[in-house]
């Protein structure tokens, strides 16, 4: 019988708070830039990004549907003072790739918040790099 209870008292916590995780941690983002995101080039465009499962965010580009698993390393603490919209964070870094005589700056995602609370780590740039911030609108499910 206990054993029956704490099940049922499991499920309802869970199912519970589903609907309030739902209607947390999601964003959109109109992008002006092509981007890159775990090694993948992105085109320019509109994106809403959403927590995932465990260590994944989901980053889904509006035009086309496409939906890509962003892994992040760990969860940032919240800045001082809190920043209430969602905002992505650039590392803006150059590149010469491919020719080798012209210089190309590549934007690589570096770092999600989807509100004031919730901020990912998604990539870290070693060397030397500029921020590029865009901010965003918390999405309606």
């Amino acid at each position: 019988m206990k054993q029956k209870s704490l099940t049922v008292l499991a499920f309802l916590v869970i199912f519970s708070a589903a609907p309030l995780m739902a209607a947390i941690g999601q964003a959109t983002f109109k992008i002006p830039f092509k981007f890159k995101v775990e090694g993948k080039n992105l085109p320019a465009g509109e994106y809403v990004l959403e927590e995932g499962g465990e260590g994944q965010l989901l980053l889904r580009q509006l035009a086309t549907g496409k939906e890509l698993q962003v892994p992040y390393s760990e969860k940032l603490a919240p800045p001082s003072p809190p920043v209430a919209e969602p905002r992505l964070v650039f590392d803006e870094v150059g590149d010469f790739a491919p020719s080798y005589t012209e210089y190309f700056t590549v934007y690589v995602l570096s770092e999600v918040w989807l509100s004031e609370n919730d901020g990912f780590l998604v990539h870290t740039t070693k060397g030397s790099h500029q921020h590029k911030t865009i901010m965003g609108t918390k999405a309606e499910k």
